[in-house]
């Protein structure tokens, strides 16, 4: 069984030391029904650390630092989701953990034509996702958070720059599906109503290639994830350093 894991601010790290744990390990720990003793395993920006619970009362806690844990569990490339904002901004909620479970290294909220772009709105939840992805990231047991973006247009994905720029499009192109290669990969993916045909021409020109996940039409809370998981199934096919 996999050790509770909890993602802190990155500090000086030593043997021994002790290392507060905010309210929501706190709340974690708790609902586990862990005591003190018990084993866990902090990140602490960039180490990872074995650790000992020292201290949980009430709503304080505290870990005893072990040794550092070497290890990496995040993707051998760069995997950059420009997810489409959705005219339900609780439908972005549920992209999240999967995604995060994935691999993916930045999450950049694009507002296309059909997403009904509400900045304070969109900026109200910006929290609440980081809470998201932080919370994925401690069950799923990545090595690092990824990085959650501020909002942009869909004009700036003409502008993108990765070495790989993949699109989820749902009507047939005559295209076969590109293949993955060991550099960055950014993909992307409509809204509600999907892609409109002046986008996606745009994307065309600009690089973007286009990508089938089947001849059904996907929800947009599933295209993003299908297609991440078909990344990662392609890369368990050959070895990765």
């Amino acid at each position: 069984m996999s050790l509770p894991r909890f993602f802190l601010d990155a500090l000086p790290a030593a043997e021994n030391a002790l290392v507060p744990l905010g309210p929501e390990a706190v709340r974690h720990l708790k609902a586990l029904r862990l005591k003190p003793g018990v084993a866990l395993e902090l990140v602490l920006g960039d180490q990872i650390w074995t650790a000992d619970l020292a201290e949980l009362d009430r709503g304080r806690a505290a870990a005893r630092l072990v040794a550092p844990l070497m290890e990496d569990r995040e993707p051998p490339i760069p995997l950059q989701a420009c997810l489409p904002l959705p005219a339900q901004l609780s439908l972005f909620d549920e992209w999240l953990p999967p995604l995060v479970e994935l691999g993916v290294t930045v999450i950049q909220p694009v507002a296309y034509l059909r997403s009904e772009f509400d900045g304070p709105k969109t900026a109200a939840r910006q929290e609440r996702w980081s809470r998201i992805i932080q919370s994925a990231c401690e069950q799923s047991h990545r090595s690092r958070l990824p990085e959650l973006r501020p909002p942009m247009p869909f004009a700036a994905l003409l502008t993108w720059e990765a070495t790989q720029k993949w699109v989820a499009y749902e009507l047939a192109t005559g295209q076969t599906n590109p293949t993955l290669r060991r550099e960055t990969l950014a993909f992307t993916s409509g809204p509600e109503g999907g892609i409109t045909d002046e986008e996606f021409t745009a994307l065309s020109k600009a690089g973007w290639q286009p990508v089938s996940l089947g001849r059904s039409i996907l929800r947009a809370v599933t295209a993003p994830v299908a297609l991440l998981g078909a990344v990662q199934f392609e890369m368990g096919r050959q070895p990765w350093p």
